[in-house]
């Protein structure tokens, strides 16, 4: 059944309900192109402006689905278990993330994204490895999948094609804070990954996508509802993005950081969230036995790292990229350092080289910066507070902008923050 586009968007604008078949019609017209991008940014427009409800937001995803091939994981002998996270400043957490729970027990297949502005990309950091290759076909996916125990790679151009142009569109025209849009954009790749459950790490604060917690609540329970009403087996977790996550930030830093972690080692933090976010996996797969906290002391996930990046040709043991050139900036004063904005280093991290302002530009796998105090650490006058990496001395004064005012160290001994974990939804 045909419609007409203006109709459709004269609804969405007057407040009106979109029926299913009208959605499924305009998800497949605007795939093939019989739906000119001004429409569509039109619509995308009116469900900002007036939002949708579950059933619309379920109907529109399922057709994103359905605009692309849905992989099939159900020949495997173990249950599968992914992540999303919706971005931050030093969220590095996939890379020890996946093989922990490989080591557990469960299949990990997880296909993830490059990074845009000052939110980094697990792709990139992936590909500082050297010969480390992102793109895999699904039959290379499931034999990385059955000897490793788990997979990170990047979206075949099969899988929810609708959303990747919509993407685009809503890119450029103002429209990516709409919740609906952006719960059908993560749901519809993730539910077509094929995966049996789901953990989502909604990132709040600062240098989060969603900067307070009642948007990122209702981000959360928007996704958790898709992925059930999907017979996904989804949970979600808040969590807090006020402050960089860990102390490295930038692709090869990151790297280092995450193989601390694997070690036994690496900061409390990254070490609380991968292991959380393990059990929550696992629990979501329905997979008991090994502890996560004994995979990272007895060195099998280290082993499952290993096997991974191995059968993705990359060398863990090869050298990791370094920037030609460091600057160090020390605190100002004594006291405790009670602000570490989120925003502000990610994008200071992002000048520096570590990140790219449109998805085409390159990055500098050895940018970025390593921080040597957090929020509530107390501080010396004249002790280093961060080290900023990149590739030219040209970098540090625009990095330097992003900095100024996004530290603070003063007498106060509570620096105010958000817990690490801020909440737990589920259907």
């Amino acid at each position: 059944m045909a419609f007409d586009a203006i109709d459709i968007i004269v609804t969405k604008r007057d407040r009106g309900e979109l029926s299913a078949a009208q959605i499924d019609w305009v998800i497949d017209a605007y795939t093939s192109g019989s739906i000119a991008d001004e429409q569509m940014s039109s619509l995308a427009m009116a469900i900002l402006l007036n939002g949708m409800n579950r059933r619309e937001i379920a109907d529109w995803t399922a057709a994103m689905i359905r605009s692309g091939e849905r992989m099939d994981w159900s020949m495997l002998d173990r249950p599968t278990a992914d992540k999303h996270s919706t971005g931050g400043v030093g969220d590095k957490i996939t890379l020890p993330l996946a093989p922990l729970v490989a080591a557990c027990g469960a299949y990990v297949p997880q296909l993830s994204g490059r990074g845009l502005g000052h939110t980094g990309g697990t792709l990139d950091k992936l590909e500082s490895i050297p010969g480390w290759r992102a793109s895999l076909s699904n039959e290379e996916m499931l034999a990385v999948i059955r000897s490793a125990g788990a997979v990170v790679c990047a979206a075949g151009s099969g899988l929810a094609p609708a959303d990747k142009k919509l993407y685009a569109l809503r890119d450029v025209t103002g429209t990516v804070e709409s919740i609906p849009l952006i719960a059908s954009s993560i749901m519809s790749k993730k539910i077509a990954e094929g995966t049996g459950s789901l953990v989502l790490d909604v990132k709040v604060g600062s240098g989060a996508f969603m900067k307070n917690v009642a948007d990122a609540r209702e981000l959360a329970r928007t996704m958790v509802e898709l992925g059930t009403d999907a017979g996904v087996r989804t949970v979600a977790l808040l969590t807090a993005m006020d402050r960089p996550l860990g102390l490295k930030i930038g692709n090869a830093l990151e790297v280092e950081e995450s193989v601390e972690v694997l070690a036994g080692g690496g900061p409390a933090d990254v070490v609380e969230l991968t292991l959380t976010l393990a059990r929550e996996m696992l629990e979501a797969a329905g997979v008991s036995g090994k502890d996560p906290a004994v995979a990272l002391k007895d060195g099998s996930a280290m082993d499952a790292w290993r096997r991974m990046i191995t059968a993705q040709g990359g060398d863990p043991d090869a050298l990791l990229p370094r920037a030609a050139e460091t600057m160090e900036i020390t605190a100002p004063a004594s006291g405790v350092l009670t602000t570490l904005d989120a925003l502000g280093v990610g994008v200071a991290a992002w000048r520096l080289g570590a990140g790219r302002a449109r998805k085409e530009d390159p990055v500098s796998f050895g940018a970025g910066i390593v921080l040597h105090a957090k929020p509530g650490d107390i501080v010396r006058q004249g002790q280093p507070l961060m080290t900023l990496h990149a590739d030219e001395t040209s970098r540090f004064e625009r990095a330097l902008e992003s900095l100024d005012g996004a530290y603070e160290v003063t007498e106060n001994t509570d620096p105010g923050l958000l817990p690490l974990v801020v909440e737990r939804i589920t259907a």
